[in-house]
């Protein structure tokens, strides 16, 4: 993922889903992160500053903001109780865009958009253990 204000964002990202930085490399200028790992239990997201890597992989990825604040992708993270989970995210200012609502295929779970506009799925659904 990339964010235009990749501090701010792993501070939100703590705050509003429970994700804990565990690695976290300056980019060249302030405020500017190169790289950064935020893991949610067992899994993982990695993500940085917007623009400020250079090469082409940069000429791969657009934010939110660029195309009427659609995405193209997005992450599901497994929690234990979605229920307490949305009342984080909402305390935090997460905008929900769809409810928190049993689901047909098993358990519950929620979307919401982050503070840059990434959509981000959590439910207690884990197909691993199925």
């Amino acid at each position: 993922l990339r964010y235009e204000d990749a501090p701010a964002a792993i501070e939100w990202l703590a705050k509003a889903f429970g994700a804990e930085a565990t690695l976290i490399v300056p980019g060249g200028s302030a405020g500017e992160i190169a790289h950064a790992e935020l893991r949610f239990g067992t899994g993982m997201v990695m993500l940085g500053s917007v623009g400020k890597h250079g090469g082409d992989f940069d000429e791969l990825i657009t934010q939110p903001r660029e195309i009427d604040g659609r995405n193209t992708q997005s992450a599901y993270v497994v929690v234990s109780d979605p229920a307490s989970h949305h009342a984080q995210a909402v305390a935090a200012g997460a905008e929900i865009v769809m409810p928190l609502e049993s689901k047909d295929y098993g358990g519950s779970g929620y979307s919401c958009r982050d503070l840059e506009g990434h959509v981000w799925s959590f439910g207690d659904y884990d197909p691993y253990a199925a």
